[in-house]
């Protein structure tokens, strides 16, 4: 299964290159069951990932632009008058699919955003006072413009929590952007990628991840991590229980990746920032604020 997960992270990699880490924190949260919010600039390959990850792991995948004028029956679907039949139909929205896409999500309302926060943490929407589930393994994908620009909405506190992690992409090495001007690598080769993780290897996968052990040891290092970010004078208040969890759930899924059975304190260190850095922002005022307390934490919280 190894071997598997190591053929996907490659494929990927020939139609986003340089990006590594970012794949590999993509991934991690997928086998960890949880969403990802990408954030970056426009034109950094936000979209490529997703679309890239959709057809590595098999899943049925939708897209969909957030704008402003947005209406959460646009993204649930609406109920509708059949003159045929006499009756009312449920017609679905796109969001029921494995795999969503939403596309500049901070470009629309609050309640827009709120729609796509049920279906994100109980996995079923609410519509017409019905509870209709969605399809399984159901995740999100969501990218951000950076709020600076215009006609952005920042997200709340209470849905940047709902994302497993949080990745940046940045700008590409110069031989990973020649690459991209030669056409040997973007969206270009996405017809390549074959799926490798579909179905039932996805959900074993999810199984092996979640039986990864855990010491008590490693489990003190966790929650002196994450008390220091609630004693810190640095941040106006710490990390949930929720987002402890997250951080123990990433780590396990990383330790897979690197085909162990049991997280080691690297594992925790190397996904502690994507995981901690959104759930801080508003805690330090800023997303640099947040990443210098992330380093301080990293730097004076001792390894069990």
């Amino acid at each position: 299964m190894h071997n598997t997960v190591d053929q996907t992270i490659r494929q990927i990699e020939q139609v986003l290159r340089g990006k590594n880490l970012a794949i590999r924190l993509a991934l991690a949260s997928f086998f960890a069951g949880g969403h990802v919010l990408l954030e970056d600039l426009p034109g950094m390959g936000k979209t490529t990932l997703a679309a890239a990850l959709a057809r590595a792991l098999g899943l049925d995948y939708k897209r969909v632009q957030f704008t402003s004028d947005m209406l959460p029956s646009d993204l649930l679907g609406a109920t509708v008058f059949d003159q045929d039949s006499g009756s009312f139909h449920f017609h679905k929205g796109p969001v029921f699919t494995q795999l969503l896409l939403a596309d500049e999500i901070n470009r629309t309302t609050p309640k827009t955003q709120s729609a796509l926060l049920e279906a994100m943490s109980e996995h079923h929407v609410s519509v017409d006072g019905q509870s209709i589930e969605l399809p399984q393994p159901f995740f999100v994908i969501a990218t951000q413009n950076p709020i600076t620009q215009f006609g952005t909405f920042p997200l709340p506190e209470s849905q940047l929590d709902r994302f497993l992690v949080r990745i940046e992409l940045g700008y590409p090495d110069a031989r990973s952007e020649r690459a991209l001007l030669q056409g040997t690598a973007g969206r270009q080769l996405l017809e390549q990628i074959q799926p490798t993780l579909a179905g039932e290897r996805l959900l074993q996968i999810q199984q092996q991840v979640d039986s990864v052990h855990v010491s008590e040891a490693l489990l003190d290092y966790i929650q002196a991590l994450v008390a220091w970010t609630r004693d810190s004078s640095e941040l106006q208040y710490g990390i949930s229980p929720r987002g402890a969890l997250a951080l123990l759930k990433v780590s396990k899924a990383w330790a897979y990746m690197a085909r162990r059975d049991f997280i080691i304190p690297e594992d925790v260190q190397a996904v502690l920032p994507s995981v901690f850095l959104h759930r801080l922002v508003h805690a330090a005022n800023s997303a640099s604020e947040a990443a210098t307390a992330i380093e301080l934490m990293l730097r004076d919280v001792p390894v069990s």
